[in-house]
């Protein structure tokens, strides 16, 4: 029995060709067809990090041929494939390869703990050999798409012209809109605010070779890699010790929120935002303990701007990765 994880109102229209939505991110890919009658034949496995720098692309095509068997759809009816995915890219005669810091273990080296050594990880190339219509954005971008246009980041329908917006998972991750435009930069990289440095403290390695960046410090990964000595081993269950009273856990989410909160600061004040939009495992599992405490760091700071701001979840929640795809592509 396929799923049908959309509703109804984001079918494509009738008579649309099906369309194949692929969200990969530092831990899992995501794949579902997308047609008239909604999404369907959703698969989902664990992205692939090792053997040669292909790899991760041949999945996808391998997944992409078994949402559309378990879908019922020809793999020859796919009209285009959508590609929501972390970032960064490298253009390589002007097709996306990965240089992900959570895929890619060439970037940081041995001491990362990742089965590869790849610099990047090849993705469109492989992709367009095999369908004709592929477009690939960051996961922010296409994120921050969905949530302009059914999500969070749109007022009656109508996408705001001066946002954001954020996940707080595997990795950290935002897509930006100003004036009315979304920002791509020149290989599609804009918005990578979780390799800002925020933070003198240098404990914490990124994939990507960073020492002290936000994603170092606050990501889920991270959660693990930092804390599992103080007896957590991963974000849930630092959270789980916050939730019994444990002192100490709720001490470290405080610092956690200090980090993002000023991450976010950053780009309200960079950017001069209306709103922005939280998502991401990390945070959506835990929003109503942390949403408050990120709108603590930001009150008061710069009220010319700040005050003029709304933080908000994700209006799409646990969908938004789906979504983004979607939206690369509906």
């Amino acid at each position: 029995m396929t799923q049908n994880i959309l509703a109804p109102h984001f079918c494509l229209p009738a008579g649309s060709a099906p369309v194949a939505c692929v969200d990969i991110g530092g831990t899992k890919v995501a794949v579902n067809m997308v047609d008239e009658h909604g999404a369907h034949g959703k698969v989902t496995e664990p992205t692939a990090t090792a053997g040669a720098n292909d790899a991760l692309a041949l999945q996808i095509i391998r997944m992409v041929g078994q949402s559309c068997a378990a879908a019922g759809i020809p793999l020859a009816a796919v009209a285009k494939v959508g590609v929501s995915s972390c970032g960064p890219f490298v253009l390589n005669k002007g097709l996306v390869e990965l240089a992900a810091p959570n895929i890619c273990g060439g970037q940081a080296g041995p001491a990362r703990g990742l089965p590869n050594d790849w610099k990047t990880a090849l993705l469109e190339a492989p992709l367009r050999n095999v369908f004709a219509h592929v477009r690939v954005e960051n996961d922010g971008i296409g994120a921050l798409e969905a949530e302009r246009r059914w999500g969070a980041l749109q007022d009656n329908g109508v996408p705001l012209t001066h946002c954001a917006y954020v996940t707080w998972s595997t990795g950290i991750g935002t897509g930006l809109c100003v004036d009315g435009h979304v920002l791509r930069g020149k290989n599609g990289n804009a918005g990578h605010a979780g390799h800002l440095f925020v933070s003198s403290n240098s404990d914490a390695l990124c994939g990507c070779g960073n020492v002290g960046d936000v994603e170092s410090l606050v990501a889920g990964n991270a959660i693990a890699r930092r804390f599992v000595a103080h007896g957590y081993a991963d974000a849930a269950a630092l959270f789980v010790a916050a939730y019994a009273g444990d002192t100490r856990a709720a001490g470290i989410i405080d610092e956690l929120c200090e980090v993002m909160g000023r991450m976010l600061y950053n780009l309200i004040a960079t950017l001069d935002v209306q709103r922005i939009s939280l998502g991401g495992s990390v945070y959506w599992h835990h929003r109503d303990y942390l949403l408050p405490r990120l709108k603590a760091v930001v009150k008061g700071k710069l009220p010319p701007l700040t005050d003029h701001c709304e933080l908000v979840s994700a209006g799409l929640g646990e969908q938004v990765g789906d979504f983004g795809a979607l939206a690369l592509v509906a």
